[in-house]
């Protein structure tokens, strides 16, 4: 079963918000991929993911700079580790070809489930605060 997005996710701005809704489909589609085995699904999926987040990141760099948040340095910097780990995940999967075990399936999810909800539950809602401040729709030009 894949991630669903519901209301306690949100962290008050559309774009940040929309991001996240975006990301978890990309997440659910690496997922299926990676289940099914398909190798050209699972490499375009991860692509989509690591390009995507990418730019959330930037994007929410962008309006933590804008709002004043006094941890926006921690946010880059955070941003920079979970890069790493994702592009460290996509070595594992294109190490692995078509022959990893069940387990590696299970291990895959897991760390992009873990990695988005912890992103999102643990860093993003202590920015809504300030971010609430600010209309929903707020995006530095």
């Amino acid at each position: 079963m894949g991630l669903s997005w519901c209301d306690q996710l949100s962290v008050g701005n559309n774009v940040i918000d929309s991001d996240h809704r975006f990301l978890i489909e990309t997440i659910n589609r690496v997922e299926h991929s990676v289940g099914t085995k398909n190798r050209g699904e699972i490499a375009a999926a991860f692509d989509a993911l690591s390009r995507y987040s990418r730019a959330h990141f930037d994007r929410e760099e962008k309006i933590a700079h804008a709002i004043g948040y006094r941890q926006a340095p921690q946010v880059n910097q955070s941003h920079h580790e979970l890069l790493r780990q994702l592009d460290q995940l996509g070595g594992e999967i294109d190490a692995m070809g078509l022959d990893y075990p069940s387990g590696a399936v299970l291990h895959f999810t897991n760390f992009m489930r873990d990695w988005l909800m912890n992103h999102v539950t643990r860093e993003d809602m202590l920015m809504k605060p300030v971010l609430q401040k600010y209309p929903p729709n707020f995006y530095p030009e």
